[in-house]
């Protein structure tokens, strides 16, 4: 029975060659048509669906990316009171910091102030040097070279008068010394800040701007 059926079908696809497809047996039509089948949908993949596939992958990471930025456009709105009042704040600090900065003028006064903070405490300078202005983005730092001498305790307590003064005065570098004679020396890097002027400010637009230019060319 086996070698019958097997003979069976080999006999249908003997002979096909000439004859049209429609007239072929049941077993070789079905094949053929599931070939044809096959090539279409190879062919439908390859020309279409797969594009459609992809833009519709992108249209989901489209949409999820949307998603999270209307998440966060609604965590702003809820929270836009609470950031405006922080703006506020760091509005009033930025303001409060600027009052402790001098005006190009006003420095004069301010190096006369660090130098009576010493000499009140009877403090004996050695050196006392101004050093070149250095400008930032938003302010200019003078360096001050200081050597003075006296004993510990008003020493210490000149350290305290410069971090009390009205306007921002730091103490860098510092190197202390004691003498023989029990006086201690003290030298230091004092530095103090200024806000800059509008012919400043102006001034370092025009340096930034024209290194933009530089670094487009």
């Amino acid at each position: 029975m086996a070698n019958m059926k097997s003979f069976d079908i080999g006999a249908q696809f003997q002979n096909l060659s000439g004859r049209h497809p429609g007239q072929w047996p049941l077993l070789p039509r079905a094949l053929c048509g599931v070939g044809v089948l096959l090539l279409v949908l190879a062919l439908g993949w390859y020309f279409y669906w797969d594009g459609q596939l992809e833009e519709l992958s992108m249209g989901e990471q489209e949409e999820q990316r949307l998603r999270e930025a209307y998440k966060s456009k609604v965590q702003q709105a809820v929270n836009l009171e609470a950031l405006r009042k922080q703006k506020e704040q760091v509005g009033e600090y930025v303001a409060t910091l600027e009052k402790q900065l001098p005006s190009k003028a006003e420095m004069d006064a301010l190096l006369s102030d660090i130098n009576q903070a010493g000499l009140g405490r009877g403090l004996q300078f050695e050196l006392f040097k101004p050093g070149q202005v250095v400008v930032k983005e938003y302010y200019a730092e003078l360096p001050i070279d200081i050597k003075i001498t006296g004993n510990y305790h008003d020493v210490g307590a000149f350290t305290s008068d410069i971090a009390n003064l009205p306007r921002i005065v730091t103490l860098n570098n510092l190197n202390l010394v004691a003498g023989k004679d029990g006086a201690l020396t003290m030298e230091a890097v004092a530095k103090t800040f200024r806000y800059l002027d509008r012919e400043e400010v102006a001034a370092q637009r025009k340096a930034e701007a024209d290194a933009k230019k530089g670094i487009k060319k």
